[in-house]
């Protein structure tokens, strides 16, 4: 598949990357490939279309968010998978903007959808009134955790976000999205197909912001055959996806006998692993191979998620500090 119509706009150069293949005869081969230039009441299963509905009389205000009228379109919500998306987020410039584009992504998503956002501490009120402003079926939750004592706050969010759906039986696709990526609108959609655990690929820029490195896997039609290796110091993750790059069945989460998982323990993140493994060690608690993946789409050769480096280019003038929490600036005086 030719991207280079779809790159050129962001004037990034697309590194080669090395596939690592690991075959079930556990030989390995390596090839290189380039990419052209609200609260549930009761802790029972819920109907997906009757949350939708709940949630629209609490808000008033879901009939008012665009659909996304190039996809088809179902006569019955009801028959469509419930979307999980668990977004952290912390106070610091951009937030505003990075919540606000995310919101607006996922109001052209055709429901149901219930987004997960998560804090540190406290709820403040400008991601709450973002929230509320939405139109999106949500829940605004809380990480009591101590700052002091982690050292990742995402991997402790993402937890609070999965306990919150293990306790209340939630039923449908969980994906972690977190508020600084783009994604195109087809990737939801295509998640509704996944039956236990489904992965694609990720486009991430570069630190020098100039070139682009693929991450996740490598795919015959569906089968997931191999990944896209570009960092030899996590060439010994078992999975190499990246966090926004997968999205998985959240009945997992808390009916284990059903998909016959070897333990009964919680599937959390770990925070104790490296940087650049977390994502795998939570893949690993979730599948026990590839055979157990389904890739999207087209071979996984398209991209529906780009990892921008927005922030690291971003300064403000010298005096001028954050007045409230979410990208609101003021010269002192």
């Amino acid at each position: 598949m030719n991207l280079i119509s779809e790159q050129q706009a962001f004037a990034f150069e697309v590194e080669p990357t090395v596939a690592s293949f690991h075959t079930h005869d556990g030989s390995e081969r390596n090839v290189t490939s380039m990419a052209d230039s609200t609260e549930v009441e009761n802790n029972v299963t819920l109907n997906p279309y009757a949350l939708v509905q709940r949630q629209g009389m609490i808000e008033g205000n879901l009939d008012n968010a665009p659909t996304n009228q190039s996809l088809p379109r179902d006569i019955n919500p009801g028959s469509r998978k419930l979307l999980i998306v668990i977004t952290p987020t912390h106070a610091r410039p951009h937030q505003a903007y990075y919540l606000n584009r995310l919101a607006y992504t996922l109001k052209l998503v055709q429901p149901p959808l219930l987004w997960i956002v998560v804090e540190m501490t406290s709820q403040s009120e400008e991601t709450a009134g973002i929230l509320r402003k939405s139109g999106i079926m949500y829940r605004h939750l809380v990480c009591k955790k101590n700052l002091t004592d982690i050292k990742d706050r995402n991997v402790h969010q993402r937890n609070v976000a999965l306990s919150h759906i293990e306790t209340h039986r939630l039923d449908g696709i969980v994906y972690f999205a977190d508020e600084y990526n783009v994604y195109s609108i087809d990737l939801f959609e295509q998640m509704r197909h996944i039956r236990q655990f489904g992965t694609w690929t990720v486009a991430k820029q570069t630190q020098d912001n100039n070139r682009v490195t693929l991450e996740g896997p490598v795919c015959n039609g569906t089968k997931v055959i191999g990944w896209h290796l570009n960092e030899l110091s996590k060439r010994y993750r078992r999975f190499h996806a990246e966090m926004p790059g997968f999205a998985f069945n959240s009945t997992i989460l808390w009916d284990p006998r059903r998909w016959h998982r070897p333990t009964l323990e919680q599937i959390r993140q770990l925070e104790t692993v490296k940087d650049g493994f977390q994502a795998s060690s939570i893949i690993e608690q979730v599948v026990e191979d590839e055979s157990q993946m389904e890739g999207l789409l087209q071979d996984c050769s398209r991209i529906m998620v780009w990892e921008l480096n927005i922030e690291s280019n971003s300064f403000y003038p010298q005096k001028w500090l954050m007045k409230n929490n979410l990208d609101v600036i003021a010269p002192l005086a």
